[in-house]
């Protein structure tokens, strides 16, 4: 879980419902970050909503500030639940991205145990 995450509601009422489905949705991301980097990972949530002749419009903007830069996403959607699964949705593509680039290679267990016993 994402221990620093800032929700903030701009032109839109976000009540303790939302909040915990924010929380539950963007919070957990944190499985994709390396694990170096999640204790100083900062999260901005901010929920907009735009009105229009035809229909509402929410957007939901998150912003991650990680060790060696931020990620911004920006999703918009008929309703606010849909903008955050959408966010949800890139952010993840976004943080395993991240995480390949910036995390050390691993060698997985059974190629590693091969390269030692023939070395023997």
């Amino acid at each position: 879980m994402i221990k620093s995450l800032q929700i903030t509601g701009i032109h839109a009422a976000h009540d303790q419902e939302i909040d915990a489905y924010v929380r539950q949705k963007i919070g957990e991301c944190d499985r994709y970050i390396p694990k170096k980097a999640r204790e100083s990972t900062k999260a901005e949530v901010k929920l907009k909503q735009e009105k229009s002749k035809d229909n509402a419009r929410f957007t939901c903007e998150v912003i991650i500030h990680l060790p060696n830069g931020s990620i911004t996403i920006h999703e918009k959607a008929i309703t606010m639940l849909a903008a955050i699964d959408l966010a949800e949705d890139k952010l993840k593509i976004q943080l395993k991205k991240y995480k390949d680039k910036h995390s050390a290679p691993k060698i997985h267990r059974r190629l590693a145990n091969k390269f030692l016993r023939t070395g023997k």
